[in-house]
């Protein structure tokens, strides 16, 4: 009985052990979208992004003036990948998020070959697009 009892014992301590030793379970990271800056995105804008578009004028992208809120793809007076024609994505904050950090990742097959790795930037990069698409008094 005392050799059962020591048994008990040694077990519970090795469990004990073994729990404390293992590294707690991740906790899925608790992210708040970033808040951007509408005059910085501009200023990002502009290094990042003017050399393929621009607000009112297609270059090797598409104008950019009022695309926040519109499907993608649908500026008339522009050739899209014809991924990008069926990707039925919205241009909101979340998806132009995915489309600036991976274009590829978010729709192979498009023409984009450009990415914004810096959160900071793209939030800013989007505060200042749909600062742009607001309605004009």
């Amino acid at each position: 009985m005392r050799s059962l009892a020591a048994a008990a014992v040694v077990l519970t301590a090795l469990a004990l052990a073994a729990t404390a030793a293992s590294p707690a379970p991740a906790q899925p990271a608790r992210t708040k979208p970033l808040v951007g800056d509408v005059e910085r995105g501009r200023q990002v804008y502009g290094r990042r992004c003017s050399g393929c578009h621009s607000m009112v004028l297609n270059r090797s992208g598409p104008r950019h003036l009022k695309v926040f809120g519109k499907p993608a793809a649908s500026v008339e007076d522009y050739e899209y990948s014809d991924a990008l024609k069926r990707s039925g994505i919205v241009w909101n904050e979340r998806n132009l998020d995915l489309w600036l950090a991976d274009p590829e990742k978010l729709v192979p097959g498009n023409y984009m070959g450009y990415a914004v790795g810096s959160a900071r930037d793209r939030a800013d990069i989007i505060a200042y697009l749909k600062f742009m698409s607001r309605p004009r008094r």
